[in-house]
């Protein structure tokens, strides 16, 4: 791949993050309007089991090729990223106060998600989109693999010998969501 080839992709990566993120921003608004900050009343353990449910279901549906529940896996994909967006904020919150302003809450999630672009970018980086050549399928398998590495350092109380921790657990899922939906050119039918 030439130098203007990879900065062109590079470029296209940046716009397709940029377009699915703020749609998942836009949604989160939306259903922080009509619910409020009522997610803030969860504890870690019960948003990372939320996440497992959608993941399990996406892979579900890939492995029996049709589903039976209208939801379409994008709209799992959506899901995980702003569950995981949740988990990080709540991480980075504590357990202060549940409710939030929507514009205390727009600052959170874009702090939140300019930390995972670049950690996105980073890693794009020195891996050369090879997320382009994966399947979707894996990539769901590879979401999975980390919830469940969540769950075992949760159910360790936080404590882990060589890993890197939940953070990073839930920051890796946003970026292979956003991938997920990349590929499949999910917003374009939405």
């Amino acid at each position: 791949m030439t130098r203007l080839n990879i900065l062109q992709t590079l470029k296209s990566t940046e716009a397709e993050y940029q377009e699915i993120i703020q749609y998942c921003q836009d949604l989160f608004a939306k259903k922080n309007k009509d619910y409020g900050t009522s997610w803030r009343i969860l504890r870690i353990p019960s948003i990372t089991d939320q996440i497992f449910i959608k993941a399990q279901r996406i892979r579900t549906i890939q492995e029996k090729g049709f589903q039976k529940v209208d939801d379409d896996i994008s709209s799992e994909f959506i899901g995980i990223i702003n569950y995981c967006v949740m988990a990080l904020i709540q991480i980075s919150l504590g357990d202060s106060k549940i409710e939030i302003d929507t514009e205390g809450l727009t600052d959170l999630y874009n702090a939140q998600v300019i930390e995972v672009k670049e950690l996105l970018f980073n890693k794009n980086h020195d891996y050369g989109e090879a997320w382009r050549d994966m399947r979707v399928s894996s990539m769901t398998d590879i979401i999975l693999m980390k919830l469940l590495r969540i769950k075992q350092i949760e159910d360790n109380q936080g404590v882990t010998l060589v890993s890197e921790g939940v953070k990073a657990g839930y920051q890796d899922m946003i970026n292979y969501a956003v991938f997920c939906l990349i590929k499949s050119n999910a917003l374009q039918t939405n």
